[in-house]
């Protein structure tokens, strides 16, 4: 585990800690918006199946 990924982690629990269900809302819904936005962005590329996945 990288010290970013540490930091983000503790700043995730210190702010459902500090704003309760509502931030752990927020970032449930951040984290699918990134992942909506990443699998469009790999849709956009057209594949001709040559290059490995």
């Amino acid at each position: 585990m990288t010290m970013q990924l540490v930091g983000d982690l503790m700043m995730l629990a210190v702010a459902i800690r500090v704003f309760g269900q509502d931030a752990l809302t927020l970032f449930r819904r951040l984290a699918a918006a990134g992942v909506r936005a990443g699998v469009s962005e790999m849709n956009r590329h057209p594949h001709d199946g040559k290059e490995g996945r």
